[in-house]
């Protein structure tokens, strides 16, 4: 058995940087360009697809709040708190549906913004439509709930749908601007 052991020579892997092929992965200088474009189109799609939620649910928690309208007291603009969040709702819509036209500029070749100022506006966008849209839903919250103890009807359900809607909204905003963020923060500026 040692007689084997000798006589079959066993290779060596490849030395880093080698641009050699190991367990189906690249090595050295190739692969870490490869892994970072990876990364970064895996962060482009994440960031676009959470914006496409937040567009959809922001545009949701806005229609059921505008037609939440049943009755005398129970229509939406009379309640400051409702009408809050129907604006907030309006804006993260228009602001994430110009989002999504600028992703759709990118991918058909253009340049709408210069890359280090697309960045920051992308991060701030995030981080300022986010806030709006958890102060709107914490400023309704408390009046859906003080209504729903009272009497539980189809315009408490409505606004609860919409602040629902709202939240999901919210969440998917978060996450992009922590993407955002994490792509202004790794952006060289040499």
């Amino acid at each position: 058995m040692a007689d084997i052991e000798k006589a079959v020579p066993v290779a060596a892997p490849p030395a880093e940087g080698a641009g050699g092929d190991a367990a189906g992965g690249r090595t050295g200088a190739v692969g870490a360009v490869l892994r970072r474009w990876r990364t970064q189109d895996l962060l482009d799609r994440s960031g676009s697809a959470l914006r496409a939620g937040a567009w959809a649910l922001s545009l949701l928690a806005f229609l059921v709040m505008a037609c939440n309208q049943h009755g005398d007291w129970r229509q939406f603009d009379r309640y400051e708190e409702y009408r809050y969040i129907v604006a907030i709702g309006l804006l993260a819509f228009v602001y994430t549906t110009l989002q999504l036209l600028r992703h759709g500029v990118r991918l058909t070749g253009g340049q709408d913004l210069q890359p280090k100022t697309g960045l920051l506006v992308d991060f701030a966008g995030d981080q300022v439509t986010a806030y709006l849209m958890m102060s709107a839903l914490s400023a309704a919250i408390p009046i859906t709930n003080r209504m729903r103890e009272g009497a539980d009807n189809v315009f408490t359900d409505s606004s609860v749908a919409s602040i629902s809607m709202a939240f999901f909204a919210f969440v998917c905003l978060a996450l992009s601007a922590l993407i955002s963020g994490f792509k202004l923060a790794k952006q060289t500026y040499i």
